[in-house]
């Protein structure tokens, strides 16, 4: 198949595109390169462009003739969306609108869409499930929300079809270790004390200590990318089938707190670093953990690497060969 892929250049979307490559896909990425690199292209092509450029875009699109489209061109950072909302509701919304217009133009109608769990903001009830209301509490968990509801419409209202892969922490790197995390500015609770225990942060920051939870820490579903680039894998194929899209969770089904992560991280490394315990983060939910049963079910998702230490190891041998990929 010939496969679109946004973002491609990017943690998740890399990940991704090399799992599509390993199955014989036909691909092209678009990404803008903000936050990805062209070293993490693995497989296909790249195209270095924008989703705001729809002429561009539409250029590019009617030349590819795609089957699918994967979709992960967005801004992630929840913090930064609470102090810039309009920055991640242009780039999120507006820009997944374009792409959507480019798509019906060119009668293409199949996309998998990256969607989070930060959809669900503060749920009633865990683990949740896909059925559960929609309460972001964050910018970026809204405009996530919005671009689903978009999706569903579309699909209503003509021949489209979707499906919305919900995340839960995604962390981890290529077992082969050729792609794996390189933010420049990272905020993922691993990522960070992976760097702290290198040394590049004077301490780690845990933010909030009097959740309604265990220990007082958010906890939180951490899913390996390559579980996750499996699972994109597993739905494209499942919607050019003709199978019903939808939204699908992705995650394990358990989750770990701030300070069970932080102990585990310093067992891999073997690094006692310093953490220092400071005010929660506006926008940030105490409890988020996946009722991964309908992923299970209808895609016969099978997950591989569902053990906290082995994330956190991948992670880690990323990281100490991560200074030479980005000189």
């Amino acid at each position: 198949m010939r496969v679109f892929v946004t973002g491609g250049a990017g943690y998740i979307g890399s990940n991704v595109v090399k799992a599509l490559g390993g199955k014989g896909h036909k691909i092209l990425v678009y990404d803008n390169l903000s936050t990805g690199h062209d070293w993490a292209v693995l497989n296909g092509d790249l195209i270095v462009g924008d989703l705001a450029d729809r002429i561009f875009l539409d250029n590019v699109i009617k030349a590819f003739r795609p089957d699918a489209v994967m979709h992960f061109a967005a801004l992630i950072q929840v913090e930064e969306s609470v102090r810039e909302p309009l920055k991640y509701y242009r780039n999120n919304v507006v820009n997944s609108l374009n792409l959507l217009e480019v798509m019906r133009q060119n009668r293409i109608e199949n996309l998998v869409f990256s969607s989070s769990a930060a959809v669900y903001g503060t749920p009633e009830k865990v683990p949740v499930n896909e059925n559960a209301l929609l309460t972001p509490i964050n910018p970026y968990g809204y405009s996530k929300m919005v671009v689903e509801q978009i999706l569903k419409d579309l699909s209503a209202a003509e021949d489209f079809n979707y499906a919305a892969l919900r995340y839960f922490n995604v962390a981890g790197a290529d077992y082969e270790g050729k792609i794996g995390q390189a933010y420049k500015e990272s905020t993922h609770l691993i990522t960070r004390a992976l760097k702290t225990a290198k040394g590049e942060f004077g301490e780690l920051k845990i933010f909030g200590t009097n959740y309604s939870t265990a220990d007082g820490t958010c906890i939180r579903d951490y899913i390996h990318v390559t579980d996750l680039a499996e699972a994109h894998c597993l739905v494209m194929d499942y919607l050019l089938e003709g199978g019903q899209g939808g939204e699908f969770n992705c995650g394990y089904g358990h989750g770990f707190s701030v300070r069970d992560v932080v102990c585990a991280v310093k067992r891999v490394t073997g690094i006692d670093f310093k953490t220092e315990e400071t005010e929660r983060r506006t926008g940030d939910s105490p409890i988020l953990v996946a009722d991964n049963s309908k992923i299970r079910r209808e895609l016969d998702w099978r997950p591989l690497y569902d053990d906290l230490e082995y994330i956190i190891k991948t992670a880690w041998e990323w990281e100490l060969k991560l200074e030479a990929k980005v000189a």
